[in-house]
């Protein structure tokens, strides 16, 4: 009986071991692995874009970093475009040829985050659309908008927009938003959160200009965010400031030649 006993214990005893080990054994070695934390991240481009408007001045900053998981691919991509009415394009055309160096003015300053093939297909849209209402970018903007947000292709796009001329700065989203900030700061990517935050302390900071609000910006999102390195490509436009009437003040001019104060 005794030695009955001490089988069948022995036999618990197994029993009771293997329920235990068993979920150890199927388990994937995958799951102690480091990179798998990388899939447990929340969906976030990995790149930072900011632009600042500042003292007459809006830049676009944007850093050249191109990741796949955990890693680089590309340390020096162009992710800011600046594109330019077809109007004007004969013109600068002619000037880039008669040796003129005056740098670029005018025109929409695009930055863009995540997916390339899905960032192009938007930015050639966003083309059109601004071709077929010059000066009305935020019209081109949510018409964007409404093709991304309906468009039963468009809307699997993954990608984020940050778009500025001299009169406003706009974000793009594929949920059908046009978002405008109230403090003259934007940001989109994996670190723009960090970006936003700096360039909004660095706002106070009168003799810093918009270039060097957004520099010192990107470089502290740089050395937060993994995603994001020190290559940083910058472009900068002068802002319409609107001009009071002069009429007002010095009086509008009759038809007999004097002015009426």
């Amino acid at each position: 009986m005794m030695q009955r006993a001490v089988l069948i214990l022995s036999r618990g005893t197994s029993r009771h071991t293997i329920k235990h080990t068993n979920p150890l054994q199927l388990a994937s070695v995958s799951q102690f692995h480091s990179t798998t934390t990388t899939n447990d991240l929340p969906s976030m481009h990995g790149t930072t874009i900011l632009c600042v408007r500042k003292n007459g001045k809006v830049c676009m900053i944007g850093d050249g970093q191109v990741s796949m998981g955990n890693m680089v691919v590309k340390p020096n991509a162009k992710k800011i475009r600046r594109f330019y009415p077809k109007n004007v394009g004969s013109e600068k055309k002619e000037s880039s040829k008669g040796g003129d160096d005056t740098p670029k003015k005018g025109g929409t300053i695009v930055g863009f985050a995540g997916s390339t093939a899905d960032a192009f297909t938007l930015l050639e849209r966003l083309e059109g659309k601004l071709d077929e209402h010059p000066g009305q970018l935020a019209r081109s903007c949510v018409e964007l908008a409404k093709g991304w947000r309906t468009d039963k292709y468009l809307r699997r796009l993954e990608a984020s927009l940050l778009v500025a001329d001299e009169n406003v700065s706009l974000e793009i989203t594929g949920n059908g938003d046009v978002l405008e900030s109230h403090d003259s700061v934007l940001g989109v990517g994996s670190g723009s959160a960090f970006a936003i935050a700096a360039a909004r302390a660095l706002q106070d900071i009168d003799h810093l200009n918009a270039e060097e609000v957004a520099r010192k910006a990107m470089e502290i999102a740089s050395d937060m965010c993994v995603f994001t390195n020190k290559n940083f490509m910058i472009e900068t436009m002068d802002v319409i400031e609107k001009e009071e009437d002069t009429t007002e003040k010095t009086g509008e001019e009759t038809p007999d030649g004097e002015s009426e104060k």
